[in-house]
């Protein structure tokens, strides 16, 4: 019966192959750390072009529809927003009744013709949803408001050329959103924003006829209750 046999390696030959290997550990990790490198740069890259598209943008005017989904159930609404520097902002529903949500920079007012009523709070103390959008034509800076952002191309079924980007929050609160998709257009335009809650509700907004720098009349953004109106202040 044959015995086993044992064949050494010499030392050079060993550590040859011991460096051989371990130059192609090096390279694979070089490889991997390099891809990683330059995704993070071109979302970088992304994000800061994303940005700066809003910094020369004056007032903002687009038609918008906002679905909310709970519990089984989905509310949509529609209508048309105008956003200005200074904080400032517009929302005016038209579908499937009148309502009205307004900014001034410093308080929010948000009317109901048919209850006859209108709620005003101030911008900081607000907690309404669309407050955030403030933030668009004064100073978008998307890693201030997020932990991390990553591109989610797979998240949505978006538009052929369009991209997709995820934004997780800060803090994780209760009341607080988990996640926020945003499908952004080759011309840097927010088309779709995808807002997830961790009751597992939802809230889209989607844009279109998006017109940047139009003349918009200041006093639009001021708001003064016709008469009779019930006034519930909430600061």
């Amino acid at each position: 019966m044959p015995t086993s046999r044992r064949i050494d390696i010499p030392d050079t030959k060993r550590w040859k192959v011991r460096a051989e290997a371990g130059l192609m550990v090096f390279f694979l990790g070089l490889l991997v750390a390099t891809t990683a490198r330059g995704a993070d740069a071109a979302l970088d890259q992304y994000v800061r072009a994303l940005e700066a598209s809003y910094r020369s943008v004056r007032t903002l005017r687009a038609d918008f529809t906002q679905t909310y989904v709970w519990g089984g159930r989905k509310r949509v609404e529609s209508g048309t927003v105008v956003f200005a520097k200074g904080g400032r902002m517009r929302w005016d529903y038209r579908q499937p009744i009148e309502k009205l949500f307004v900014s001034d920079g410093k308080n929010v007012f948000f009317y109901v013709p048919q209850d006859n009523q209108v709620n005003r709070t101030s911008v900081k103390s607000s907690e309404d949803f669309r407050v955030p959008f403030r933030l668009l034509l004064s100073r978008l800076d998307l890693g201030k408001i997020f932990s991390r952002i990553e591109f989610a191309d797979q998240a949505l079924d978006a538009e052929p050329g369009n991209r997709v980007l995820r934004g997780l929050p800060k803090q994780r609160l209760e009341e607080a959103y988990e996640q926020v998709l945003f499908e952004v257009t080759p011309s840097a335009d927010i088309r779709r924003l995808l807002v997830f809650y961790p009751d597992r509700s939802s809230m889209e907004f989607v844009f279109s006829d998006v017109e940047k720098n139009v003349a918009v009349q200041s006093s639009i953004f001021r708001f003064t209750p016709p008469p009779g109106t019930e006034v519930i202040d909430q600061h």
